[in-house]
């Protein structure tokens, strides 16, 4: 990840790092050769596979599939999904960064990992705090409020803000920490306020759209499978529907990974 960031990395070099992680190199070889690409002929070297990727989509998919695997190494508690939470997160990713592409958004090159890691709070309630995960899940079971009602009743902190915690623990930009803070109430967020969008209110609809679609963490947030329906609070007009139409298509993509 370090040296993806880098403005000046060679895909020969990115590809000596991938070669060396048999999974990942595995991965991004079978996504190259998926049917998003639709490529010819079939694509056998890693380095070929970088260079048709392209350094942003290459940086996205790096690190969704190893949070991922890394994630899966953890044990978690009875009514916690691994996969439903990978396979969420990875879309509020993806949805958030084609999102971001087309927007004038504060800090939009944070769109992907702030995606990422907006419900890494629910995680770490789960690991670390098993019994209040448990009764938390209970009265989301019994009750109508909404989950956040319960998250403060029972830990006296929300996942949002768990989440943005871990990613200072981290070291994450500030921006990133900010757009996870906010995600469920971005019109709080400080960074809304100017001409651009804040990066939370991003993060917020590609969150409910993918909620829409039936892809949620856990019980805390309530499933409505179906055709989602996202108005067009960012203003994209005729271009959302191009959005959501690339966002099907690479989410399909990335699936079998999780």
């Amino acid at each position: 990840m370090a040296s993806l960031a880098l403005e000046d990395v060679s895909f020969a070099k990115l590809a000596d790092l991938i070669e060396k992680d048999t999974v990942l190199a595995g991965n991004i070889l079978k996504l190259v050769n998926s049917a998003l690409y639709s490529l010819p002929g079939t694509v056998n070297s890693v380095r070929h596979a970088v260079s048709l990727l392209g350094v942003n989509k290459l940086r996205n998919a790096t690190l969704s599939m190893s949070v991922a695997r890394m994630w899966k190494q953890v044990k978690t508690p009875a009514g916690w999904s691994m996969a439903s939470f990978n396979l969420h997160s990875a879309g509020v990713a993806i949805l958030s960064d084609l999102l971001a592409q087309k927007l004038h958004v504060e800090y939009a090159e944070g769109a992907f990992a702030a995606g990422l890691f907006h419900d890494l709070g629910w995680l770490l309630v789960a690991l670390g705090c098993p019994d209040e995960f448990k009764q938390i899940t209970l009265l989301c079971c019994q009750g109508e409020r909404w989950a956040a009602e319960y998250e403060l009743q029972v830990l006296g902190v929300s996942h949002a803000e768990l989440s943005a915690d871990g990613l200072a623990v981290w070291n994450l930009p500030e921006p990133i920490q900010a757009a996870v803070r906010f995600h469920k109430t971005p019109e709080l967020d400080p960074a809304g306020r100017g001409e651009r969008f804040a990066l939370s209110r991003v993060i917020n609809v590609a969150d409910q759209y993918l909620e829409g679609m039936g892809s949620t963490v856990s019980v805390y947030e309530t499933s409505r499978d179906g055709v989602p329906n996202l108005p067009d609070v960012l203003g994209l007009g005729m271009g959302l529907a191009v959005i959501l139409e690339q966002f099907e298509e690479e989410f399909t993509a990335i699936k079998p990974y999780f």
